[in-house]
């Protein structure tokens, strides 16, 4: 791997070179298809090709982006200006047209997306440039939807048989998987999935370039050890995702260095709590996780501190929320708060609810999404042995483990969540609630079911009075972790290395903007 990164220098002369960003983090994105996946890396590499009508700025705040105007013209309905002289980059100008077939493409049952394109209601066609959507309820938050749906070109995803999202769980093959057509900054050049992927800045784009970047090679390597030796080699101008164990090293050495801050995603554990008995344990004719003592003694025998400190070296905060952040309860302190690390509790709890001697069961774990992912779930496992609760680990790449993930195959399993949006609609509806039609529930792959807490999500999602969705969001969530619905962990504290010649705009939903990047 360190041999092909160090051909791409080779054969590049010094004075492109010098605008070349060569980066890398330990997996690759997961298809080119703008709405197939809603997977962080996925999102933000397609984010350079593709565009949103409204984008993020370096704050994460809101800005114009294929639209300039918007308004609320009644309780669920509204009006959005597109802007004028866009291009795709096959040369084709940005339509009302396209913004109506995304927006609907986006809503289909194969798009990761749906829940949030289905909150931004029925699309209609003005004229060329306006675009009014009729909302089924009431949305308080139709904005920060509009900034998570991607416009395609219809015409180019119709003529090449493209006019749904790739069906990703089922191994669908489809032209967008490797080929794009957007208005982004970036134009894709070539896609070697898992080996190497390369862009060209668009001399057509509409908007501006703060920085000089003109090609970005993208190599996904997974070895934390590579990474960090290509980065101080100068193969590599940046990695996403040091490892933190890499991360004083990297400080101290002379030519590169080190930003880093809180990431607005959370990290915790999902567990089946729907079949009668569990696909991956030893217990037959039963599903110990539909008992909440369960649930809560699992909660209790994990010594978060430990994790914290000796695995994540620091670069964690443990949370008792699912939420990214702490914003989306409205930075109530009862909501971070956690079940304290109580292994006798937990064993006490395990033998009032049937299980004296513990269970076996398997939980499935990515190996290259999160930082130390499968380290966590080892570290877990090891924990869970301590009260007589046995965990094999099947970890796996996230391009299968997503896959296998969203078909519900799994008794145990992690997840991280996040972004730009803090709120708690985007964590309620898709994760929180029970599965359904739209997108709802769509991440809730225990496939549990509470009544109480589907109708408080659902109310707080249409309720336009803010202290009154405050206070439905907090009892939602009283109710979800009453009842142990998935088991929190911490927020990941973010680093990112480079050489001291890059320049990179660090935004807290870990989102690498090239055309803000500057290589000197």
């Amino acid at each position: 791997m360190r041999t092909a990164l160090l051909l791409v220098t080779l054969v590049l002369p010094f004075s492109i070179q010098a605008q070349v960003l060569r980066w890398s983090s330990q997996g690759d994105t997961q298809t080119m298809d703008p709405h197939s996946q809603n997977e962080l890396l996925t999102n933000s590499i397609n984010g350079q090709v593709y565009e949103t009508l409204v984008k993020r700025g370096p704050k994460l705040e809101l800005v114009p982006g294929l639209a300039t105007a918007w308004s609320q013209t009644g309780p669920t309905s509204w009006r959005v200006t597109l802007r004028r002289g866009v291009k795709f980059h096959d040369g084709t100008e940005l339509t009302a047209d396209d913004v109506v077939f995304s927006v609907k493409r986006a809503q289909h049952p194969s798009s990761a997306l749906q829940a949030y394109a289905s909150a931004l209601g029925e699309p209609r066609r003005v004229d060329d440039h306006t675009v009014e959507f009729a909302l089924p309820q009431v949305n308080p938050i139709f904005l920060q939807h509009a900034s998570l749906v991607f416009v395609m070109n219809r015409a180019w995803a119709e003529r090449n048989n493209a006019a749904t999202p790739l069906d990703f769980k089922n191994k669908e093959a489809k032209f967008t998987h490797t080929n794009t057509n957007g208005t982004g900054p970036f134009i894709l050049v070539s896609r070697q999935p898992d080996a190497r992927t390369v862009f060209r800045r668009n001399q057509n784009y509409w908007g501006g370039f703060e920085g000089n970047v003109q090609e970005v090679v993208y190599t996904p390597v997974k070895s934390d050890a590579t990474r960090t030796a290509a980065l101080l080699s100068g193969e590599l101008d940046l990695v996403l995702d040091p490892a933190p164990q890499d991360l004083q090293r990297l400080r101290q050495t002379p030519g590169t260095r080190v930003v880093q801050g809180p990431e607005t995603r959370s990290i915790f554990i999902g567990m089946d709590q729907a079949r009668d008995e569990l696909l991956n344990s030893n217990v037959k004719g039963r599903n110990p996780f539909k008992d909440v003592r369960v649930r809560r003694a699992l909660y209790h025998a994990i010594n978060i501190e430990s994790i914290r400190v000796n695995l994540m070296r620091g670069m964690a905060v443990p949370t008792g929320s699912i939420l990214p952040s702490s914003l989306g309860t409205y930075e109530d302190p009862e909501f971070e708060k956690r079940l304290p690390h109580d292994p006798q509790l937990a064993r006490k709890l395990l033998l009032e609810a049937g299980y004296p001697d513990g269970f076996e069961v398997t939980m499935d774990c990515p190996n290259n999404r999160y930082i130390n992912d499968e380290e966590i779930c080892l570290a877990l496992a090891a924990m869970w042995g301590q009260v007589g609760v046995k965990v094999r680990v099947n970890a796996m790449p996230r391009a299968l483990y997503f896959a296998k993930m969203e078909k519900l195959d799994t008794s145990m399993y992690m997840l991280g969540w996040g972004g730009s949006i803090t709120d708690a609609e985007t964590t309620l509806t898709p994760i929180v609630r029970s599965r359904g039609e739209k997108g709802v529930g769509y991440w809730n792959w225990g496939n549990y079911r509470n009544a109480r807490l589907d109708e408080l999500a659902a109310a707080s999602s249409r309720e336009p009075d803010p202290a009154k969705r405050a206070e439905l969001i907090k009892a939602a969530f009283r109710e979800h972790n009453e009842q142990v619905h998935h088991i929190p962990l911490h927020r990941q504290v973010i680093p990112w290395a480079m050489r001291s010649n890059v320049e990179a705009v660090h935004r807290a939903d870990n989102w690498l903007e090239w055309r803000w990047v500057t290589v000197k």
